[in-house]
């Protein structure tokens, strides 16, 4: 009787292995997935220490939200430091300045004086570049007898048409010295590649709150102080150094932000920042059009940084980077600070649980990137795809210049678009995670890329539509891939790797402008096509970092694969011995078999040297195998109570 009821209860080995093969796996599998992550995320919350003392400390209480926002409110203004070029060489058409005229009529009128004194074109219009040779004579004598000879402009040129001021009339920019767009984009672009360099490195070196005081100070005498430049070359010199405190303060602030803050608030914050970038060029644009002098910009957006300096005592250093460096005493004081400003209390026994590692703290440095094999493939992977999606970006935004759209409403849109792009993200990262986001986001661009390379010339609406699109995807993939890179870098190289990647984000800018403006067909185009599905082969390899803790240290890559495989190998052993017992209940065995499988798996996050995401994928197929083994029992003791289970084993 007793071996009746413990077959009809649990079922035999056979039954077992003939119903393991009726159940379908894909219809469990999605569930399987989010069980997995939820499972994994918890466990390694659990072994993060700071993670347990950032949770005592409030997940997103006064401190966090006072932090976010001074860093938020810099983001409009530093659309207006990065995208100002745009608007700063407003075309205006220029006369020789002739004022030497008015000695011998000083009555002159402005059409009178430009009428006697400069030459016409074939069309009857004033040339621009040419003026007639001053002489000696006397009023009359040059109307009866006119002026014949002609030089280049001597007094430099007016402007008395123009309805504003710009770099062009204020640093007389034309007939020959007219600047040219392409360079000045390159020269920013230059500022950004060595900031990335510069900053990255220093905000990993010295920490990250120096480096934000130091990008928001240099924002404010750069960005500021070029509302004051006195010529063209000190004007761009400002820009160069802008462009490298702009890059600076996107890295400083980034990793600030997201070392401070837990689970889903970082991506939140992340994608809040890039929305108020969004809202920095819609103000950028209006302002600039309505502007009368282009160093009012520079004053309005220069302007707001000074409280924003005031007000930098309520940041404090991230505890993460202080743990990284040893400061464990500093590293427990911000948090404590932290926890006041929340009104929380942190237990004193969790304090004292953030202790030094008992193995030394290694030193890290650039050259990691190199010799450690796991973090050389995440760089590499996570630099193509910054590179490819730089370029798809820059290009669709130059192909919308060569639709005829007015500066304002090319600027406008994009901007109005990327708003509601960033912010659908957030509801695609809760329910589809990193890497389907940013994958959905990717195909959606590239099929706007197909359709620009196929459509006629004529259909210049539809051009346009495709475009708006096709930015509308990228923008969203620029956001979810940001996310993305600082939640796969450690910490102690975070700074250091979005400074690299933001090297390849530069390049593919340059690389954009570079062929843009070189090849008049649709290669670009077609380039552009192949940069999203270079992009789309890339995301495939990284893998899902969801709301997991940080890793910190540089050790977690450093396993070989073959040890991952091994321990997996382990696992499927250790599961398949823990089946075969009947006294330990169906949902004990499984909930244990997943915590133990999720722990080795954290081990074996990383990338292996055949397929980045291959040790973890094995793992996940052993726990969905667990799992499904133990439904076929359960659903034959259905009619058992979990009081009758413990009675039967027990009667055993």
């Amino acid at each position: 009787m007793e071996e009746h009821d413990s077959e009809s209860a649990f079922g035999t080995q056979d039954s077992r292995s003939t119903l393991r093969h009726e159940i379908s796996i894909p219809s469990h599998s999605w569930s399987l997935e989010m069980l997995l992550r939820k499972l994994k995320a918890t466990e390694l919350k659990r072994d993060d220490k700071l993670a347990s003392l950032l949770d005592a400390v409030g997940e997103f209480g006064t401190f966090q939200w006072r932090l976010v926002a001074l860093t938020l409110i810099p983001y409009i203004l530093l659309s207006v430091f990065m995208f100002s070029d745009r608007f700063m060489l407003a075309a205006q058409k220029p006369y020789c300045n002739t004022s030497w005229i008015l000695k011998v009529g000083p009555n002159l009128s402005v059409a009178e004086q430009m009428n006697l004194t400069l030459p016409r074109a074939p069309d009857g219009n004033f040339q621009t570049c040419l003026m007639y040779v001053p002489v000696s004579w006397d009023l009359d004598s040059i109307i009866q007898f006119g002026l014949n000879y002609t030089e280049t402009c001597r007094y430099g040129w007016i402007y008395p048409y123009a309805e504003k001021h710009s770099l062009i009339n204020e640093f007389d920019l034309v007939c020959g010295n007219e600047p040219n767009k392409e360079n000045m984009q390159t020269v920013f672009m230059a500022g950004i590649l060595t900031g990335s360099l510069f900053f990255g490195f220093l905000c990993d070196k010295i920490g990250r709150y120096l480096v934000f005081l130091m990008s928001l100070v240099g924002l404010l005498i750069f960005g500021f102080g070029t509302a004051f430049v006195k010529s063209f070359n000190q004007y761009l010199f400002f820009r160069f150094i802008a462009a490298q405190a702009s890059v600076g303060y996107l890295i400083s602030s980034a990793s600030l932000v997201m070392e401070w803050l837990v689970g889903e608030h970082r991506a939140h914050a992340i994608i809040l920042q890039h929305c108020f970038l969004g809202l920095g060029i819609i103000f950028l644009s209006g302002v600039a059009t309505r502007a009368f002098h282009w160093r009012l910009v520079f004053l309005m957006a220069g302007a707001p940084m000074f409280p924003i300096v005031s007000n930098i005592w309520v940041v404090r250093e991230s505890p993460r980077w202080l743990m990284i460096k040893g400061k464990v005493d500093e590293a427990k004081k911000v948090l404590c600070y932290a926890a006041e400003v929340n009104k929380k209390t942190i237990p004193l026994n969790l304090l004292n649980e953030l202790q030094l590692p008992a193995k030394k703290v290694k030193k890290v440095s650039i050259l990691d990137f190199h010799t450690n094999q796991h973090l050389f493939k995440v760089v590499l992977a996570m630099a193509c795809m910054w590179f490819s999606i730089s370029y798809s970006y820059f290009t669709l935004g130059l192909k919308l210049k060569d639709c005829g759209i007015e500066n304002y409403l090319r600027q406008m849109l994009p901007g109005t678009l990327e708003v509601p792009a960033r912010l659908f993200c957030l509801v695609l990262l809760k329910n589809l995670g990193r890497k389907c986001t940013l994958f959905a986001n990717l195909i959606l661009a590239t099929i706007s890329c197909f359709f620009l390379l196929f459509l006629p010339q004529e259909l210049k609406s539809t051009t346009i539509l495709m475009l708006v699109l096709g930015q509308f995807n990228m923008a969203a993939s620029v956001t979810v891939f940001f996310i993305y890179t600082c939640e796969l870098l450690p910490t102690a190289l975070r700074s250091t790797g979005l400074g690299m990647v933001s090297l390849a984000w530069s390049a593919g800018g340059i690389s954009a402008l570079a062929v843009f403006h070189n090849i008049k067909t649709q290669l670009p185009v077609f380039f552009c096509c192949l940069s999203c599905i270079v992009a789309l082969c890339f995301s495939s390899l990284v893998p899902e970092t969801g709301n997991q803790p940080f890793c910190d240290s540089m050790e977690y890559g450093s396993r070989e694969s073959i040890d991952s495989k091994r321990k997996s190998q382990d696992v499927t052993a250790m599961m398949l011995s823990e089946e075969s017992m009947s006294d330990i209940s169906i949902d004990e065995v499984a909930k244990n078999t997943i915590l133990n499988a999720l722990l080795l798996k954290s081990e074996a996050s990383g990338f292996s040297d055949t397929d980045l995401n291959e040790p973890s994928n094995a793992v996940d197929e052993v726990a969905k195998i667990t799992i499904l083994n133990a439904m076929p029992q359960k659903s034959e003791a259905s009619g058992f109570s979990n009081t009758d289970l413990k009675e039967s084993s027990n009667r055993e």
